[in-house]
């Protein structure tokens, strides 16, 4: 368990950081769909020089590349069906960070996919077009197996984004960035430690890119188990931001400074259009973080030595040379309508405490949520299907944690009572809670109802989740009567069912379909014009369930029924 000793302030005996100076930055190939295989396996990197180092990545058969995986490209409205195979020699999952899909294809800690096996979860994307990851969540291994370079960037497109005259050349004027940090022992492997003594770019140290003079579009993500990037350019230009973790904002937000902690994504437009010949880096303005930000802590012990606490250090060179074809020379002045969900019209307001707090029989302090420890069998909040909600996280402790919750993106209400800034009014799936801050947001939980199957909310900082600093909701289904049910003339009983369920209907009845919570046919019946007959339900998981009959008319009840199964 971790000591709490972030608010230690003391000297630290910095180790040797790596010195900076260029290698080509390495850009992910894409994959488009809408079926995506993905396969997980080990290998080894030549970071420093001839040495190998052990590590592990996404399609390494066909990439050559050991590390990281590609970006997969997703169109909304789409059916998305992965095949996700694991030869890696140990469990893992893979969790598809910000998409809004059913509890049972989220990839957390209960779809765990064993060493040989494929795992093929299906859905259809609903998010808007944005930057999303995916990455392993299995737990008590999440933070190792990050660390060893498992993970991989998500673009989704949607007709909105595509209408505006942003750049969207992957790998050409549109960049991922994928910032992380590692820390190698004496033999130039990996250590399974919080903080790094190097940065990488998309798995590449001293990273240098050769850009093209005109707008650039780089799409970010703190891949980082723990460290926060205050980021900025090192020739003093603006961060121009168009899109925050779920979305577009309704217009560019200019900062000089963007702190962006582990898990978060931003998209940022740069106008080289006047800067041919000239180089300049994107930096980590981190001299500047507090003793209680995570990669400001200044700690003396291992595991938590941070050799670049207080430094700024440079995360990519950028060299500008010719344009393209065809280039993006101007930014937008507006980007699409956000529509927030408003706070009057929340159901109920959830308050949640993050805190620094004693266990008996454990030294120091522990961080938790809610003051408890996860358990992979306990519900925190059972969520009716549709509701609008207000989380209210208040943070009681001396560290921040950046916040994430699973299926939603949400709205940014408040920090300590005030307007959060321009940048964070747009689609979150994570937020900065500081120490002794309050933040508010708001988010409407629609779409898959499963009383079953989680979804998980946890610090993003990877040790902190492995050491349980989670907690888990269910979305549950609007209630189903136990006794017979009548709609529209038809009765559907036993509901809850159990080895089988009778439709009973005063006219002939043409077939019947039983979808599953993500509008999967899972029985389909002929009855043969009767007014009567029974489906065998034995076959189906415990659950919930859509029962809709079509009658021998021709017209379709316009009623469908909640089947609820259980065993």
């Amino acid at each position: 368990m971790r000591l709490f000793v972030a608010c230690l302030l003391v000297a630290l005996t910095f180790s040797t950081t790596h010195a900076q100076t260029g290698n080509p930055l390495w850009i992910p190939d894409t994959l488009a769909g809408p079926e995506f295989n993905l396969t997980m396996a080990p290998g080894h990197m030549h970071f420093f020089g001839e040495a190998q180092t052990m590590t592990a990545g996404f399609n390494v058969e066909t990439t050559g590349r050991a590390f990281w995986g590609p970006t997969l490209i997703f169109r909304k409205g789409d059916t998305v069906r992965m095949n996700v195979t694991n030869n890696l020699g140990e469990e893992t999952t893979v969790h598809w960070h910000g998409m809004h899909l059913p509890a049972i294809m989220d990839g957390g800690p209960h779809q765990v996919i064993k060493d040989g096996q494929t795992w093929r979860p299906y859905w259809e994307v609903k998010n808007h077009a944005a930057t999303y990851w995916y990455h392993p969540h299995l737990h008590h291994m999440a933070q190792q197996q990050l660390l060893m370079g498992l993970g991989g960037m998500i673009i989704v497109r949607d007709e909105q984004e595509a209408a505006l005259n942003l750049p969207r050349r992957y790998g050409i004027d549109d960049i991922p960035l994928a910032l992380s940090d590692r820390a190698f022992d004496a033999s130039q492997q990996i250590s399974d430690v919080p903080y790094g003594d190097s940065a990488q770019v998309n798995g590449v140290l001293r990273a240098e890119w050769n850009a093209p003079a005109q707008v650039v579009r780089f799409r970010i993500l703190n891949a980082s188990t723990e460290r926060s990037y205050n980021l900025g350019f090192s020739d003093g230009r603006k961060l121009r931001i168009i899109a925050s973790d779920g979305g577009l904002l309704e217009r560019p937000v200019e900062v000089d400074r963007l702190l962006l902690s582990s898990g978060e994504r931003v998209e940022i437009l740069v106008d080289m259009t006047a800067d041919k010949g000239k180089s300049f880096y994107l930096t980590a303005f981190n001299s500047t973080l507090a003793q209680n930000i995570p990669g400001g802590d200044v700690i003396p012990v291992e595991p938590f030595r941070n050799a670049l606490a207080r430094k700024d250090f440079n995360l990519l060179r950028i060299i500008v040379g010719d344009p393209t074809d065809n280039p993006v020379t101007t930014t937008p002045q507006s980007l699409v309508t956000v529509q927030p969900h408003q706070a009057t019209l929340a159901m109920l307001t959830r308050k949640l405490t993050i805190s620094d707090t004693m266990i008996p029989g454990i030294p120091g302090a522990t961080f938790l949520l809610n003051h408890r420890l996860f358990n992979m069998d306990y519900i925190d909040y059972r969520v009716p299907l549709d509701n609008v909600e207000i989380w209210e996280i208040s943070n009681s402790g001396n560290f921040a944690h950046p916040f994430h919750i699973h299926d939603v993106e949400f709205n940014v209400l408040t920090r300590n009572g005030a307007q959060p800034p321009a940048y964070e009014q747009g689609w979150k799936d994570v937020v900065l809670v500081k120490a002794r801050e309050t933040v508010r947001f708001i988010a409407r939980f629609e779409n898959f109802a499963d009383a079953d199957h989680p979804y998980m909310f946890h610090c993003h900082i990877a040790l902190h989740e492995d050491e349980g600093m989670m907690g888990q909701f269910v979305v549950i289904p609007p209630p189903t009567d136990v006794a017979e049910v009548a709609i529209s003339g038809v009765v559907v009983y036993p509901n809850p069912a159990y080895e089988h369920v009778t439709v009973r209907s005063a006219d002939p009845i043409d077939h019947i379909i039983v979808y599953d919570q993500l509008g999967a046919v899972v029985v389909s019946k002929a009855t043969n014009d009767a007014t009567e007959t029974v489906i065998e339900t034995s076959g189906l998981a415990s659950g919930s369930y859509v029962l809709r009959y079509v009658l021998k008319s021709g017209k379709q009840s316009s009623t469908t029924h909640q089947l609820r199964v259980t065993r």
